[in-house]
C-alpha cells in the first residue's frame, strides 16, 4: 500500500483551482498528535475549537464547518471513526458527532506502517504542505499542529515525482521588480545582496500557479506572509487590497499594513507583464479574506 500516493490524491476532487484544505489540514493536525502522543485519537469535541481555528486561518475565505473532514476523510483509507456504538461515522452532523463522542484516528494499517518507518510521518507531512500551501506557510503550519518534521524526515525512499519549481523565478521577479517591495517599496541590501526580498506566487504554485512573471509579486518577508494569509491583496488597477478583518493598533502596523489600502503596486518595469487578471482574482477569491478597506486617506 503507497501510503504516500494516498496522501497525494486527497486534494484531486479540486476543480477549476477552487481550494478545498479541509481534509489536508485534518491529516497534518492528527499527524501531529500522532508523533506527540503515538495514539493520536481525536475526539470531535475536544478538537473541533482547534480544527475550526485552523480552517479559518489556513482555509479558503468560504465559511466551513471541522465536521466535514471528519467524516469524510474516512473515504480515502487513511483514517477512521469511531462512535460509543463502534466503528463508523455518524455523518458530518455536528450534534451527531458530539452526541456519539465520536474519536478519529489514523487506521490501524498507517499506524503500522509509520512505526516500521518513523520518516513515513514526516514524507507525508511534507506531501500535505507541498500540495496545499505556499512555502510561507510551512513552518507556520507545523507549529501550529504540533509537527516536527526534521525529527523524522531522514533517510527512507524519496517521495512521488511531483511537479518542479522554475529554479530562476525568484531572480527573474525580482529583477522585474527593481530589487523592491511591490507593497512598501522597501529595497534592502547587505553588501550588494537584496536581504529580506521574496517572489510571491500570486496564484499558489500548489494550485497550478505557473513559474511566470504576470504570476509572480517581489514582495518583503512581511508582505509576502500578509499576502499568503489573505491580509493582501491586489484589486482592480492593480492596487493593493487591505483586509477589513485585519486589527493592527499600532503606528508600525498601520503604516505597514492598513495605510496600504488603495495604493497602487509597484512595478513592474516598463516592458514587463503585469500579474495577469486571472492570477489576481484566483488569489481574491481564494485567499484573500473578507472584503478590503476603503482606500487610506
Amino acid at each position: 500500500m503507497d501510503w504516500l500516493e494516498r496522501v497525494a490524491k486527497l486534494r484531486q476532487w479540486s476543480r477549476g483551482g477552487v481550494r478545498a484544505p479541509h481534509k489536508p489540514l485534518l491529516l497534518l493536525y492528527a499527524l501531529g498528535r500522532y508523533q506527540a502522543d503515538g495514539e493520536g485519537e481525536l475526539v470531535y469535541s475536544a478538537v473541533e475549537g482547534d480544527l475550526r481555528r485552523l480552517l479559518v486561518e489556513y482555509g479558503p475565505p468560504r465559511a466551513t464547518t471541522p465536521a466535514y473532514p471528519f467524516h469524510h476523510l474516512v473515504s480515502d483509507g487513511v483514517w477512521e471513526v469511531r462512535t460509543e456504538r463502534g466503528l463508523g461515522s455518524p455523518g458530518t452532523g455536528v450534534r451527531e458527532l458530539r452526541a456519539g463522542r465520536a474519536a478519529g484516528r489514523l487506521v490501524p494499517e498507517l499506524r503500522a506502517a509509520i512505526g516500521r518507518e518513523p520518516s513515513l510521518l514526516g514524507r507525508m507531512a511534507r506531501i500535505l504542505l507541498d500540495l496545499n500551501f505556499p512555502p510561507s506557510l510551512h513552518q507556520d503550519l507545523c507549529d501550529a499542529v504540533g509537527l516536527e518534521l526534521e525529527a523524522v524526515e531522514a533517510g527512507g525512499p524519496a517521495m512521488p515525482e511531483r511537479r518542479q519549481r522554475g529554479r530562476h523565478m525568484r531572480e527573474l521577479v525580482l529583477v522585474a521588480y527593481e530589487y523592491r517591495c511591490a507593497f512598501c517599496g522597501y529595497d534592502g541590501l547587505i553588501g550588494t545582496t537584496s536581504v529580506g526580498l521574496e517572489a510571491a506566487h500570486v496564484r499558489w504554485w500548489a494550485f497550478d500557479g505557473p513559474d511566470d512573471i504576470d504570476n509572480g509579486l517581489c514582495l518583503c518577508s512581511l508582505h509576502h506572509k500578509l499576502f499568503d494569509k489573505g491580509v493582501l491583496g491586489i484589486g482592480d488597477g492593480h492596487r493593493i487590497l487591505v483586509s477589513q478583518r485585519f486589527v493592527g493598533r499600532s503606528q508600525v502596523a498601520r503604516e505597514q499594513v492598513t495605510a496600504l489600502a488603495g495604493r497602487p503596486v509597484l512595478g513592474p518595469q516598463p516592458g514587463i507583464r503585469p500579474v495577469a487578471e486571472a492570477h489576481r482574482s484566483w488569489h481574491t477569491s481564494q485567499v484573500f479574506h473578507g472584503a478590503p478597506r476603503s482606500a487610506a486617506t
